[in-house]
């Protein structure tokens, strides 16, 4: 039977022998510019899902509630106490009028649209956008993530250039989308085994 890449990343923590702690407690003050209630709602993620989310250096949060022409996808590093802010592209689905804001989210297949909630970042691969990483969905609100084959890459349409041109962001298919700039430090920082958390602060 074949295993989903979500069973292999979790088969791969039983054999890891790392332990598992609790939550970073550095993470509010390493990224004071996130909104507290959204850092409460990833920390909250980070215990439910502790034993599948056993690299806690690093955390991802995007706030989804700002429009895609701001930095909004947090890189926090909880050692260091550094945030990284970057501009992601949400889903076509999500904002169907093209605004550049976030609408709503979902977790349909064939939505197009951003899914909110907790994902296990996985294995590093070539696809179709270039240098790409998996993405397991941990939450109800995300659970079709690899059926729907929602990953991070990188897309022309999250350059800097297009925001200041037109004022937005182009728009995913529900992946999690970055300028070429930006995509070579996420795909390094924000590896296997750690969390990113996706949700809206005035949610």
């Amino acid at each position: 039977m074949l295993l989903s890449r979500r069973h292999m990343l979790v088969a791969g923590l039983a054999f890891s022998g790392l332990p598992l702690a609790a939550a970073p407690p550095g993470l509010a003050s390493a990224a004071p510019m996130i909104a507290p209630a959204l850092v409460n709602r990833a920390l909250d993620a980070l215990f439910r899902h502790h034993q599948v989310i056993w690299s806690r250096d690093i955390i991802a949060i995007a706030d989804f509630a700002l429009p895609s022409s701001v930095p909004r996808f947090f890189l926090v590093d909880i050692l260091k106490g550094t945030t990284a802010s970057l501009l992601v592209a949400h889903g076509k689905g999500s904002d169907p009028e093209h605004s550049g804001a976030l609408q709503s989210f979902s977790n349909a297949v064939g939505s197009a649209a951003t899914s909110e909630g907790a994902y296990l970042v996985g294995e590093a691969y070539d696809g179709i956008h270039g240098p790409s990483r998996w993405l397991a969905g941990l939450d109800s609100s995300n659970s079709l993530a690899e059926e729907r084959a929602i990953v991070i890459h990188s897309a022309w349409y999250a350059n800097p250039d297009v925001a200041a041109r037109q004022g937005k962001l182009g728009r995913s298919d529900g992946c999690f989308a970055f300028g070429d700039q930006d995509i070579g430090l996420v795909l390094a920082r924000l590896g296997r085994g750690r969390l990113l958390y996706a949700g809206r602060s005035d949610g």
